[in-house]
């Protein structure tokens, strides 16, 4: 199964220096097998005879140098010269790389168009700013539709506020710039330029799911630096607050149940879940789980799935936590209920790594590919799309911006 792109490493501070530098010069790859500086037939030069396997262990290293969720005054150099070493390799040679987080699809995947999207990094902000704070991305395509449409629905909402931009995982942040030069800010960065543009209320508008471990390292990054501004407010996340049992459901929950239901029957080609239920289709919503006291939230939104009467409608996770969002034991319970056709559907704000590789991928491990192996389903299909992409998602996060305004 490929690597999980960015779920591992999500605890530590990123810094807020930024240190442009040059790298030094790459060897040049001939159309051969090997790199040579000196003549052929000289000592040095079979000193420094590389074989293919070589030169693609040493980009490996490179990549797996910028894998990393702390910022260092080397991380702009690091992403240049990572990136140089990909470019410099043969076809050949980009299929051999393989290290602990690096492999050939790192820089190698065609993940859209990263000129549509735009990082928000423009000073100038003025005395009035919505950070719009998301986990991230470097699927290009989703991006764009999912989180810039988030920014963007925001920014339509209050065109007398400055909308910016901030990830949380400096992985990502370090992908998207390595490959396609697109700078970011993280957390610290983001705050820190509106320290210096002389922001003076603040709202900062997570785009995160739920009350878990990266909502609070943002709320932690917010306690460090909220006496800079006049005020500061944070909003909710997409479900809102968490409650304490499974039994706990809000109107949040109830809003992004029925919207994600209806935009999924829509895309099924039917006009609605009951009638998908009629035709024996039940839909799986694959979220990404978590050990955080917050996966209760997972529960609560099959709770509130149930409650609208969706009871061909089931919440899964990738890390199957809870226990009983883990992908055997949601296919046992869509075979138990005696539904025959499957689609399964990220339950995410972005449709990244997550979506196109463990749920809809053609790995042996991928949803897809374990549903189907049961031979318990006459279809299984796939919808990568993340809910950041959907109308009535971006009004509810336009909504919990305007009541955190309005505090």
């Amino acid at each position: 199964m490929r690597k999980k792109t960015v779920v591992a490493l999500l605890a530590g501070a990123m810094a807020c220096s930024i240190v442009l530098t040059g790298c030094g010069k790459e060897n040049m790859v001939d159309s051969g097998n090997t790199v040579n500086s000196e003549k052929p037939d000289t000592p040095a030069a079979k000193e420094e005879t590389k074989t293919d396997k070589e030169i693609a262990d040493e980009t490996a290293t490179l990549i797996d140098a910028i894998y990393v969720q702390e910022r260092t005054v080397d991380t702009d150099a690091q992403c240049v010269k990572a990136k140089a070493a990909w470019d410099a390799l043969t076809d050949d040679q980009k299929k051999l790389v393989e290290g602990e987080e690096a492999d050939s699809d790192y820089f190698g995947r065609d993940t859209g168009d990263a000129s549509k999207d735009d990082p928000r990094n423009q000073d100038e902000i003025g005395e009035n700013e919505i950070l719009v704070v998301s986990f991230g991305t470097s699927f290009n395509d989703s991006r764009v539709n999912d989180i810039k449409g988030i920014e963007d629905a925001i920014q339509e909402a209050n065109p007398d506020w400055s909308v910016r931009r901030a990830f949380t995982s400096q992985i990502i942040i370090n992908h998207v710039q390595a490959r396609d030069e697109e700078f970011i800010d993280n957390m610290d960065q983001a705050l820190e330029r509106a320290v210096k543009n002389g922001v003076k209320n603040l709202v900062i508008q997570p785009t995160h799911l739920m009350h878990g471990a990266e909502y609070d390292e943002l709320m932690d990054a917010v306690e460090s630096c909220q006496d800079q501004f006049e005020t500061v407010k944070v909003a909710e996340p997409l479900l809102g607050e968490v409650g304490k049992d499974a039994t706990v459901i809000n109107a949040d929950k109830e809003a992004v149940a029925k919207a994600v239901t209806k935009a999924a029957a829509k895309d099924a080609g039917l006009g609605s879940v009951a009638k998908a239920k009629k035709d024996g289709m039940a839909f799986v919503f694959m979220g990404h789980g978590t050990s955080h006291t917050a996966k209760v939230s997972y529960s609560q939104m099959q709770s509130q799935m149930e409650a609208l009467g969706y009871d061909n409608v089931f919440i899964g996770t990738v890390e199957g936590e809870p226990e009983e969002t883990a992908c055997e034991a949601v296919m046992e319970a869509v075979a138990k209920a005696g539904y025959k056709k499957v689609i399964l559907r990220p339950l995410m704000v972005v449709a990244g790594d997550h979506a196109n590789n463990d749920m809809a991928g053609e790995e042996e491990d991928s949803w897809l590919s374990m549903f189907k192996a049961t031979g318990n389903f006459d279809s299984v299909d796939t919808q990568i799309t993340g809910l950041g992409s959907i109308k009535e998602i971006q009004k509810i996060y336009v909504n919990h911006t305007a009541t955190a305004m309005n505090k």
